[in-house]
């Protein structure tokens, strides 16, 4: 059944940008990446047998009343590779705070409602649960989506997996860490919503998302997290992705009260459009980082 849209929904871009070598007729020949939550809808297009990125759209959060489902929809109707099949692989990751992480030994398929029923109350009329199992670290990822997105997806990409915004980060993370060391901490900052990772090797000892609405709240999750697995934000180093400036508000508090920050890097071993060389690094790592997700 289709939604119900009108033309006025479809959203103007806030960036297109595509690499002049990408050709939709051979959609077989790429992968196709979307991220939904509070920062937009995201787009992300990488040639699947290059690992690089050719294509990145970004297009403002549905205004309020109006859903992510609709928006796609509409989007779609008009766009020239939104919603159309034969692609090599589609990846949708869906941001909220509703999911958690599991030892794999201990996750049995068909219990995902029970185990997010114990941090998260789901409305199984409005959300659909859904699981992600991250290869090679022995964990899987347990979420809650909302369901009339799914619906969509499942409709447009039969093929395609659903995963979490976090799923993302940690892979993209992992890429990025030593098998061995001290704990690391790691920040992905959207609107409202602070995404804290923290890593001993390569094995997650903490991942939650904080809402938080003043620089001072973001801050305070943050030197609380660093307190309870006793690290140090004189000492070590913090590293930082997501939708701020060097000269916001944000990023000044945090300069304030952590010594050693720096914002990431893109995700290692991908190739990447000069189409996109003008965006900031540390921006938009979690759609790359979904071309880790399997």
């Amino acid at each position: 059944m289709s939604l119900s849209a009108p033309a006025s929904l479809a959203p103007a871009a806030l960036h297109r940008l595509r690499d002049e070598t990408l050709d939709p007729e051979q959609l077989s020949a790429y992968n196709l990446y979307i991220t939904a939550g509070p920062a937009g809808l995201r787009l992300g297009v990488a040639d699947a047998r290059r690992n690089k990125f050719l294509v990145l759209e970004e297009y403002a959060a549905p205004e309020a009343g109006l859903s992510y489902a609709q928006q796609l929809e509409t989007l779609a109707a008009e766009h020239d590779l939104l919603g159309r099949s034969g692609w090599h692989r589609v990846r949708l990751a869906v941001h909220n705070r509703a999911f958690t992480l599991l030892p794999a030994a201990l996750f049995r398929p068909g219990d995902e409602a029970t185990y997010l029923g114990l941090h998260h109350a789901l409305s199984p009329e409005h959300e659909s649960v859904h699981a992600y199992a991250h290869g090679g670290l022995d964990i899987v990822s347990v979420f809650a989506a909302d369901r009339e997105l799914t619906d969509w997806f499942g409709r447009a990409y039969p093929a395609g997996r659903l995963v979490h915004r976090t799923s993302a980060l940690l892979q993209g993370v992992v890429q990025q860490s030593e098998a061995s060391g001290a704990s690391r901490i790691y920040l992905s900052i959207g609107p409202g919503q602070l995404t804290v990772l923290v890593m001993q090797g390569k094995q997650p000892r903490l991942c939650n998302v904080y809402p938080f609405s003043t620089p001072e709240d973001l801050i305070y999750y943050i030197i609380l997290v660093m307190q309870e697995l006793q690290l140090d934000p004189d000492q070590d180093p913090v590293v930082i992705w997501g939708d701020l400036m060097h000269d916001s508000e944000l990023f000044t508090i945090l300069r304030k009260y952590i010594r050693h920050l720096r914002f990431g890097n893109r995700p290692f071993d991908l190739a990447y459009s000069y189409r996109l060389n003008d965006l900031f690094e540390y921006r938009y790592f979690e759609l790359f980082a979904l071309h880790l997700c399997e």
